[in-house]
């Protein structure tokens, strides 16, 4: 069986790939401490169908290319979208 893990778009500026950061919690093996570790992942994304801030599920494949051996499985959770402040209004 394929792994498959679920991260967020960081990046899709290159065409057909995207960068997928995964965050999760490992426990230190000697003090027991718990810590967050991001990993990120180039996966393929055959119609360029995620975008930035996307939850994503990729799936672990035959490799695509040098960096690249996951393959986009589906789009969980689609962005909101970025907030852009307008500018300050003129007062004449």
């Amino acid at each position: 069986m394929a792994k498959t893990l679920t991260g967020i778009v960081t990046s899709d500026v290159a065409n057909k790939t995207i960068t997928v950061t995964v965050t999760s919690r490992e426990t230190h093996p000697i003090y027991g401490k718990q810590y967050s570790v991001n990993r990120k992942y180039a996966a393929h994304d055959e119609n360029n169908e995620a975008k930035i801030g996307d939850k994503v599920q990729i799936r672990e494949s035959r490799p695509v290319s040098k960096r690249k051996a996951f393959v986009l499985d589906h789009i969980e959770q689609k962005s909101r979208g970025s907030i852009e402040l307008k500018d300050e209004a003129e007062v004449k």
